[in-house]
């Protein structure tokens, strides 16, 4: 007699979904459902090296569908999640609903603007391809405009560059920036000149890389420094209104600039349905050491949208870093094909962390045994680790082979504006 499968809904294909989605379809008593916005898989670590022109999108992106071409008991639904029903085991999604057996959010975090307006209407963000690419169309085209401009104060603001967020990606963003400005830009745009741009790295704390090593941090600041970035600590952006960045230390700031990169924080979303008292800090929804929702019996959470406290090494929660989500992803599949009283509870295996700042520029803690390095090393082992950490071996070959060519021509070729034509407008003369 053949048992009914169970059905499992997962929102959210990022590191913590996918991963939980190829472990548990090994697994032919389960009926996989993966929900989300975008048809497509991508990887948040090189989101930048698309913004600034070294990749093309489809080298850090998969088609979910191609991905699960020879999963049988997958299937996949382009859709943004509305409310969940939990009385009735189903969720609202923009095009339908559908009922679950058992509801795994992987939802991820957001960009978290704490609140100001201003900086959200006018600052870039960088969390999803799209941001990735309208910034790359963004900042091209105000190097065209520069171009043509005869105002030296209105050509500085339109050069300069401020990163809000000291974190990795403020300092891998604003390093190779930096290295832009004395090779590339240079070379492709003599009208230019030199002395006009500024990037500028703001952050609120008291480093760059403040959760790094104090090696990591020194090296990191002095590296920026060399590069020509002005680095702002227990600074914070206090608004932006598309043409100054308003800044707050013990004294108000003012910087005349068009350009904001916001990397200074993300928060969980939160979904109707989902009760309020269940919600932690950051809007994380809090989850018991086998990541199931608190108060809920087969709804689990797992990745940045989840707060778990119960890991001893992190009784604040875990950071919100692609390792973690990749662990309770592939732990939660396992532990849903186990018996109850065989599950095993969540304990993050840290494997250390790592920064790139420029070419031959990197930083690297190893926490089991304490161990830092940087330099050219770091910068070897940064570049192994994220090209064999993309979804397919086509993404990896094409990665590194673009890796490759930037690195001894010191130039890439992807600063092309491709933005979609309103079909209907006609073209521009």
């Amino acid at each position: 007699m053949q048992t009914t499968k169970k059905k499992v809904v997962v929102i959210g294909g990022g590191f913590a979904g996918v991963n939980f989605v190829k472990q548990l379809a090994k697994n032919e008593s389960f009926e996989i459902t993966l929900v989300d916005l975008n048809n497509y898989n991508f990887f948040p670590p090189l989101l930048y090296q698309v913004a600034t022109g070294f990749l093309e999108p489809s080298s850090i992106s998969y088609p979910f569908r191609k991905f699960l071409r020879h999963r049988d008991n997958v299937r996949f639904r382009m859709a943004a999640l509305q409310q969940v029903v939990a009385a009735e085991n189903k969720v609202i999604l923009s095009n339908g609903e559908l009922h679950y057996d058992i509801l795994v959010m992987a939802t991820g975090a957001a960009t978290n603007y704490f609140g100001m307006e201003n900086v959200k209407k006018h600052a870039i963000p960088m969390k999803t391809l799209s941001d990735a690419l309208a910034m790359r169309n963004l900042l091209l085209n105000r190097l065209e405009e520069a171009t043509r401009v005869a105002d030296v104060e209105e050509k500085k603001k339109l050069l300069t560059i401020v990163v809000a967020g000291a974190g990795p990606t403020g300092v891998e963003v604003s390093g190779m920036f930096a290295e832009m400005r004395q090779s590339i830009i240079r070379k492709d745009y003599p009208e230019l000149g030199k002395g006009f741009s500024d990037i500028i790295l703001v952050d609120g704390g008291d480093a760059v890389l403040g959760p790094m090593s104090v090696e990591s941090q020194h090296y990191s600041k002095t590296s920026l420094e060399k590069l020509g970035v002005k680095v702002l600590l227990q600074t914070r952006v206090k608004d932006f209104d598309g043409e100054t960045v308003t800044l707050t230390d013990h004294e108000t700031i003012t910087i005349k600039t068009r350009n904001l990169i916001w990397a200074a924080g993300v928060s969980a979303i939160a979904f109707e349905g989902i009760p309020a008292e269940s919600l932690g800090p950051g809007k994380r929804m809090t989850v018991d050491a086998f990541n199931k929702l608190i108060g809920s019996e087969n709804i689990y959470a797992i990745g940045d949208t989840c707060f778990q406290t119960t890991d001893a090494q992190f009784p604040k929660g875990h950071p919100q870093v692609a390792q973690v989500a990749i662990q309770q992803g592939k732990l939660l599949a396992k532990n849903l094909s186990r018996n109850e009283a065989d599950r095993k509870a969540f304990v993050y295996n840290d494997k250390g962390s790592m920064a790139i700042i420029g070419r031959n520029k990197a930083v690297a803690d190893i926490p089991k045994p304490k161990f830092h390095f940087n330099g050219f090393l770091a910068w070897a082992v940064w570049l192994f680790i994220h090209v064999m950490s993309l979804l397919t071996v086509k993404n990896r070959l094409r990665t590194f082979g673009n890796w490759v060519i930037a690195y001894f021509s010191k130039d890439q070729s992807f600063r092309m504006i491709i933005q979609p034509q309103d079909k209907d407008k006609a073209p521009s003369p």
